[in-house]
């Protein structure tokens, strides 16, 4: 975020943004949450996190959020894998996540990640704020890719559906079109087959602040991690746009698909991503990595697991969560600047 301005009354510091993110973040501001944004959408009955893991407002949708989220991909996108998906998705429940993530261009073709986490909805429905995603921008295509979401979910509504990954401007003019994406949301919501929506991205923060001053959608879903402010930062401008217009913000990208972490052993040079090469392992311990994300304005994160034993480790350490300080977050961003290309693998390098 830049400084204020000289006779900017009203801008806020740095400083100020996230020390009133971290007040947002812990519920201190409950109270002034606003309400559902028209009277036809059903009045929430969210499924409720266990006691032991700290809830958060998901901005307008009155959803008690667990801080820790569960992500649709990792184990739960490999083929042929539904022992070790559904365990996941199983164990999530059962300690407490309340957030699923989803999107039909998970798995592939074959959609392999809402395959696996129907198998548990269809006994565990009311457990689970479920999402999932639409990657085509018109309205028709979108409205078939949710019906096959809906059927393999093994669900008749999702909580919230999504636009996914908007990286370029030609993209938002796109959905919001005659015939676009947009239609399809808007649809959906009014004939109750989805009950809330929202926007997604990677790429570029000045796409999706475009999407979001364009439509009222009711969360954003954006990559944010402890590399963010060294390209393209979303929590510069688009993170406190979506704290203005109070809207559920769920971070992504938490540790990089693993490329933040110290534990990492990269792959050899030829098997790497050309803009990252040449690639090296991390800066950060995982709980480094988590704090920092929910030490800003975020309501949850979403990040996918390999196994039961690495999802109950990220429980534990949302379990124990305690903001950091400026000076610390600080700290963590500047360790994390010889790496930042590979931290930030899915911003727009062009």
């Amino acid at each position: 975020m830049r400084d204020p301005e000289p006779g900017n009354s009203k801008a806020l510091t740095r400083r100020d943004f996230f020390r009133l993110g971290a007040a947002v973040g812990v519920g201190c501001l409950a109270g002034g949450a606003a309400p559902p944004t028209s009277a036809d959408r059903p009045t929430a009955d969210p499924p409720v996190a266990a006691p032991a893991m700290p809830t958060r407002n998901l901005g307008r949708t009155r959803h008690a959020v667990g801080i820790f989220s569960l992500g649709g991909q990792a184990a739960i996108e490999r083929p042929d894998n539904a022992a070790v998906a559904v365990a996941i998705v199983e164990r999530a429940l059962d300690l407490g996540v309340n957030y699923i993530d989803t999107a039909a261009r998970y798995g592939g073709d074959a959609r392999w990640s809402q395959r696996y986490i129907g198998q548990v909805m269809k006994r565990r429905r009311r457990e689970a704020f479920l999402t999932s995603k639409t990657h085509d921008r018109t309205r028709d295509g979108s409205l078939r890719l949710l019906e096959e979401s809906l059927r393999l979910l093994e669900t008749d509504h999702l909580d919230l559906w999504q636009i996914h990954n908007l990286s370029r401007m030609e993209q938002v003019e796109e959905i919001f079109a005659k015939g676009g994406a947009i239609e399809a949301l808007e649809q959906a919501r009014a004939e109750k087959s989805v009950r809330f929506l929202g926007v997604t991205g990677h790429a570029d923060p000045a796409v999706l602040m475009e999407a979001i001053r364009r439509f009222e959608f009711d969360t954003l879903l954006l990559a944010l991690n402890a590399a963010d402010a060294h390209h393209r930062s979303f929590a510069a401008e688009l993170l406190p746009l979506a704290v203005e217009k109070r809207m559920g913000v769920i971070g992504m990208k938490i540790p990089a698909r693993g490329r933040l972490l110290a534990s990492r052993t990269p792959p050899e040079v030829d098997r790497q991503r050309a803009p990252e090469r040449p690639a090296t392992s991390g800066v950060l311990t995982m709980k480094e990595a988590l704090y920092y994300v929910l030490s800003l304005p975020v309501s949850t994160v979403i990040i996918g697991c390999d196994s039961v034993a690495q999802l109950e480790e990220n429980v534990a350490l949302a379990r124990s969560f305690t903001p950091l300080s400026d000076s610390e977050r600080e700290r963590l961003t500047a360790r994390t600047e010889p790496i930042a290309r590979q931290a930030l693998f899915f911003r727009d390098w062009s």
